[in-house]
């Protein structure tokens, strides 16, 4: 027998995925994940048996429930349901399908949407920090047609503003968690940095790289991959994060200087796959690198002094503006803003199914 569990298949900024109420899913986590492995159909390379879409960026889960802080209007949890391994992953949180939990839980009924513009405060449980989503809302709906535009999405959708409060150092305890802003790591220099995503910065060049290789390209080097999967896991645990190598964080950067008049250009490792463009708390810590006086990304742009300033992120397939607020004093760096605009679709609303054993577990 089969068993319909209800949900929403919505894209979120350059990704998409499942929306759950949590009420919707096992209580137990090693119960849901079991689940959510079959409703996107993992462990299988092309997820055939499921919904999921054969690619990192498109085998994702969000899974909401009633807020548990008094400062947010809901909760959110970003799961990373991985295509050919039986895993999922709760270690990051995901800005993209957070640009699609204002609108889902509006057309839901959990947010009472207000007339123009309603703003939605987001408790993101992975990291426990705080989003502010602006949505929407003309005549209390939610509205999804718009003229903004995003690189990787076709088209135009309504633009959907996201202000990011309190996320330095959610994920690793401090915005540059080794204590410096720039280790020596296997022979490179490198800059971690956690400002909502853990992320670590590198000079492609340092790796023998120009930065502006495909994505496709860079997957094809074997021994590339290897170093910087080295780099990873031998960083991970100066940056608090434990054993990673079955984490997805954190993400590896490669930075160079900006090809088409932003202000750097990046590939970022996901952590094993290339992302065909950049992930928006990437984005975000790459922005907050750019703003630090003396890490391995202000070098490259030169703006290291801290301020109010628009970065444009290049990376493969266009650009993503980042609007930053951050104050350096003493060499002590405080961000104080983080923004950045995304768009949001719903593609399909009603139940995936799973069988009945997968659910109870015989």
């Amino acid at each position: 027998m089969l068993r319909g569990i209800p949900c929403t298949l919505m894209r979120g900024g350059t990704s998409k995925g499942l929306y759950f109420r949590a009420s919707d899913l096992p209580v137990s986590p090693s119960a849901r994940d079991r689940v959510l492995l079959a409703a996107m159909g993992s462990p299988d390379a092309r997820q055939i048996d499921g919904v999921g879409g054969a690619h990192p960026l498109t085998s994702k889960v969000a899974v909401m429930g009633t807020a548990t802080r008094a400062d947010a209007d809901i909760d959110y949890l970003f799961l990373q349901v991985s295509v050919e391994r039986a895993e999922v992953s709760d270690s990051q949180n995901c800005g993209n399908l957070l640009a699609a939990v204002g609108p889902w839980a509006i057309d839901q009924g959990l947010i009472r949407a207000r007339d123009g513009i309603t703003s939605v405060r987001i408790h993101m449980v992975n990291t426990g920090s705080v989003a502010l989503a602006h949505v929407p809302t003309p005549g209390c709906r939610v509205e999804y047609d718009g003229d903004a535009r995003i690189d990787v999405v076709p088209g135009t959708a309504a633009a959907i503003p996201i202000e990011f409060l309190d996320v330095a150092g959610s994920s690793c305890g401090a915005l540059f968690p080794t204590g410096a802003v720039v280790d020596r790591v296997d022979g490179l220099h490198v800059t971690c940095i956690d400002n909502g995503m853990p992320v670590v910065v590198v000079h492609a060049a340092d790796l023998g790289k120009s930065g502006t290789e495909s994505p496709a390209a860079l997957e094809a080097d074997d021994a590339l991959r290897q170093r910087i999967e080295r780099i990873r896991l031998s960083v991970a645990p100066g940056m608090h994060l434990g054993d990673v190598a079955k984490k997805t964080v954190p993400k590896m950067c490669l930075v160079s200087p900006a090809a088409n008049g932003g202000d750097i250009n990046t590939r970022t490792f996901i952590p094993h796959r290339v992302h065909e463009a950049v992930g928006v708390l990437g984005a975000v810590s790459v922005a907050t690198a750019c703003m630090t006086p003396g890490s391995v990304a202000a070098a490259i742009t030169r703006p290291g002094e801290g301020g109010t300033r628009r970065l444009n992120i290049e990376h493969p397939t266009g650009f993503f503006t980042v609007d930053m607020d951050v104050a350096v004093n003493n060499g002590i760096v405080v961000v104080n803003r983080a923004a950045l605009l995304r768009t949001a679709r719903k593609l399909m609303q009603g139940e995936v199914f799973v069988s009945e054993r997968t659910w109870s577990g015989l």
